[in-house]
């Protein structure tokens, strides 16, 4: 079984790196389709493109708005991955398996609040910087 599953993980790493990037595009399509947090957070995404792109600070600001951003998008997305796969593993309610999807949504959690702390910093430093 386990030789079978490593030849299967093989052939999947030999694919080119345009096949990866459609597997990644599906991945986050799917997650935008069935995830309504992912979809808040793609949006927000936007709104802070526009708040820096009509506030103008320098490109840290910007650096440190995307790393935030692509934290809390890449936490949505393995968030959604786990809680994927503990469902199709183990349908029924489990004790064990809600503090697996309870963690992984602590992730995202941490991921958003690391966020709103650049946007915090971000909000002072303008105020002062006016």
């Amino acid at each position: 079984m386990l030789r079978g599953m490593a030849a299967i993980m093989s052939a999947h790493k030999a694919r080119s790196h345009y096949h990866r990037v459609t597997f990644a595009l599906a991945g986050l399509r799917h997650a935008w389709q069935a995830e309504r947090g992912v979809r808040l957070h793609l949006l927000a995404v936007l709104v802070v493109a526009g708040v820096l792109a009509w506030l103008r600070p320098p490109a840290e600001w910007w650096a440190l708005a995307a790393l935030a951003c692509a934290l809390v998008i890449a936490a949505e997305l393995l968030n959604t991955a786990v809680e994927a796969l503990a469902d199709h593993l183990h349908p029924e309610r489990d004790p064990a398996i809600a503090i697996v999807k309870d963690c992984a949504a602590a992730g995202v959690l941490i991921a958003s609040l690391g966020a709103l702390a650049v946007a915090g910093a971000f909000v002072i430093w303008w105020w002062t910087n006016r």
